[in-house]
């Protein structure tokens, strides 16, 4: 069976997105070499890239951190690029780190209508994908960070609670992006 390629493109953060910070085991040089997803987001993951998906990881951290991670719980091949801190040399909300998730996804920066930004911080993941138009949706699922946005530009499009309401809200909004995307080609 063929999957076919959806319209809407997801970025995703890692740490209290997909894997639950609290757990990470990390070596003497601060790399984590094993930590627990939080509850389905494995699952979630999976799911996306098998319905046609295409996501990004946009993440601040250790390449090889989030190599270990993402390895042991069977997700790492889900992702069809991987913009780290540690390469990108800033951290989210800084324009760059999604820029280069865009570029290695061959897409431009009139492609943003149809990128979401799933993070959990409303400073760094939520900002900065406001900045760029990008339709941002924050997992308040972390005891961690706040929850209540600073300023408006923390505001994010969407909230969720649980990874799995994920599914149901991409899948809404992949349908507008594909409606708004055939209007345009009539056009």
């Amino acid at each position: 069976m063929n999957k076919v390629e959806k319209e809407l493109i997801i970025f995703m953060d890692c740490g209290d997105t997909i894997i639950d910070e609290s757990t990470e085991i990390r070596d003497e040089n601060e790399v984590v070499i094993k930590a627990d997803v939080i509850p389905n987001a494995d699952k979630v993951v999976k799911e996306l890239a098998e319905r046609g998906y295409r996501l990004a990881l946009v993440a601040d951290g250790l390449a090889q951190s989030f190599k270990n991670m993402l390895t042991d719980h069977r997700i790492y091949d889900c992702f069809e690029a991987m913009i780290y801190s540690e390469t990108i040399k800033v951290r989210k909300p800084d324009a760059k780190m999604f820029k280069a998730a865009l570029g290695a996804l061959d897409l431009s920066m009139e492609d943003c209508y149809r990128v979401v930004m799933v993070g959990n911080n409303l400073s760094r993941d939520i900002l900065g994908a406001n900045h760029l138009g990008i339709t941002s949706i924050f997992l308040d699922w972390s005891p961690r960070y706040p929850k209540e946005p600073a300023n408006e530009m923390e505001q994010p499009d969407y909230t969720i609670h649980e990874a799995k309401q994920l599914l149901t809200l991409v899948e809404h909004l992949n349908e507008k992006v594909t409606k708004q995307q055939k209007k345009a080609d009539v056009k």
